[in-house]
């Protein structure tokens, strides 16, 4: 009889469309496991938001596996001793896992595999990364040339269904709850239920897209309107694959072009992580190494409560912090108004959003950062300065997402709304805003803060 094969678990808990999974059913009897590693040195500790959903989805996964006559073996520590001690009791020699791409990643990998067999499978992204090159084999550094690189590859293989899995007996392991990865005082974690981590919850969270889909290129600008897709934690934790998602919005017009898009910049991300391996940690852009960023522990503290006194940004900071997500739109006000209104270090927003985010991606928040900083290797100019009030009424013009999100503020009109330090004493009192008091008074100026903004990048650019 053939000898136990073990399927490491990590950023992909799926069984649908899972490469790993489906070579290791091939080969023998199965062992599922996944390792929670906090241990291997240079790798980012899964942040708050992240272990919230971790613990659902690991919950889904251990319950699918369970309805196939399996289980879901939870070790912690380093992946290689763990492993390695899962391999001994089964008597296996052989694991097969999805190939991921974070710096830690390969530490990972390449100690595993000094003490077992590590058969390693592609299917983390629509393409393999470091593969999408140019006629001369080099790698892109600019999204727009690698995206239409990219699409002479597509569309990807046809999503495989979940195979048939024989399983062998499972060793111990831990039990879920001791990892106490779900918040406990405070719990912080009430609004999270607009989440339903696990495989199914992606499927069923990619039909509810698909059926606005085609409203995506309009309306995916607009924060208030639910035309995002809302994937991004599903891909995330791979609950859901990139072809899963390419061939689910197939033939529903210009809105998922615009989709797929963005999944092909999710495939950048991790390609330019290769490239610049400390993507999280230093400017891609050396001039960017001097860059004179101020030390402001209140501006921070006020930008992460959402109490900066602009509605747009406390808006997108409060959801931030209620249910783990953000609006793109949204994601890049913030950002810039961190970077440059304040001055303050991108990689505090960056750490900011690595603890609360449920999709928190290695590759995308940092690329994300970076474009909004100007330091990045395809990024937004730096004098590139987002203007709160302009964006705000752009984009949220009737003021619904602000309403939503600072209710303090809700019943002002909404001419008023986003910029309520230019409301008559008249109109502020009947909505019941006090400045200062209900709701806070600016915490800069917005033509103060631009100029700066620009003073300070002219300082690195000297």
């Amino acid at each position: 009889m053939a000898a136990p094969q073990i399927v490491w678990f990590r950023n992909d808990l799926r069984l649908a469309d899972q490469a790993a999974v489906r070579a290791a059913a091939a080969a023998g009897r199965v062992v599922a496991v996944f390792v929670l590693d906090d241990e291997t040195p240079g790798t980012w500790r899964v942040g708050a938001a992240q272990r919230w959903w971790l613990h659902y989805s690991l919950a889904a996964l251990a319950k699918d596996l369970d309805a196939m006559g399996g289980a879901l073996v939870l070790r912690r520590g380093g992946p290689a001793r763990e492993l390695a001690a899962v391999a001994k009791a089964i008597g296996a020699t052989t694991v097969h896992a999805l190939h991921h791409y974070e710096p830690w990643a390969g530490a990972q990998e390449a100690a595993v595999a000094a003490v077992l067999d590590l058969q390693l499978h592609d299917g983390a992204y629509l393409k393999v990364p470091g593969t999408t090159t140019s006629g001369s084999g080099t790698q892109y550094r600019i999204f727009t040339p690698f995206w239409n690189a990219l699409q002479q590859s597509m569309p990807p293989g046809t999503p495989e269904p979940a195979p048939m899995i024989r399983f062998a007996d499972a060793p111990d392991g831990d039990a879920l709850d001791d990892w106490k990865l779900l918040p406990t005082d405070p719990d912080w974690s009430n609004g999270f239920d607009v989440w339903t981590p696990g495989e199914a919850g992606a499927h069923a969270a990619l039909a509810t897209f698909a059926d606005v889909a085609a409203e995506y290129d309009d309306g995916r600008n607009f924060p208030a309107k639910p035309l995002t897709s809302r994937m991004s934690p599903h891909l995330h934790h791979g609950e859901i694959g990139p072809a899963q998602v390419w061939h689910a919005v197939a033939g529903r017009g210009a809105g998922p072009e615009s989709y797929r898009r963005e999944i092909g910049w999710r495939d950048f991300g991790i390609n330019i992580v290769r490239q610049f391996p400390d993507l999280g940690d230093a400017p891609n852009r050396p001039a960017f190494d001097s860059f004179p960023f101020r030390d402001d522990p209140e501006g921070l503290r006020a930008w992460q409560r959402g109490q900066t006194g602009y509605p747009i940004v406390d808006a997108g900071m409060r959801q931030l912090w209620t249910i783990g997500w953000m609006h793109n739109r949204v994601r890049m006000i913030v950002a810039s108004f961190l970077t440059k209104h304040l001055l303050i270090d991108w990689r505090s927003g960056e750490r900011w959003f690595w603890d609360c985010l449920v999709d928190a991606d290695y590759g995308n928040n940092s690329l994300g950062w970076q474009w909004i900083m100007g330091s990045g290797v395809d990024s937004s100019p730096f004098n590139r300065i987002f203007t709160p009030v302009g964006q705000s009424a752009q984009f949220d013009g009737a003021g619904a997402y602000i309403r939503e999100w600072v209710p303090e503020l809700a019943k002002l009109p909404a001419d008023a709304i986003h910029a309520p330090w230019e409301a008559t004493p008249m109109v502020l009192k009947a909505a019941g805003v006090a400045l200062g008091t209900t709701y806070p008074h600016p915490i800069v100026g917005h033509a103060e803060a631009r100029a700066r903004a620009l003073g300070a990048y002219a300082s690195i650019r000297a």
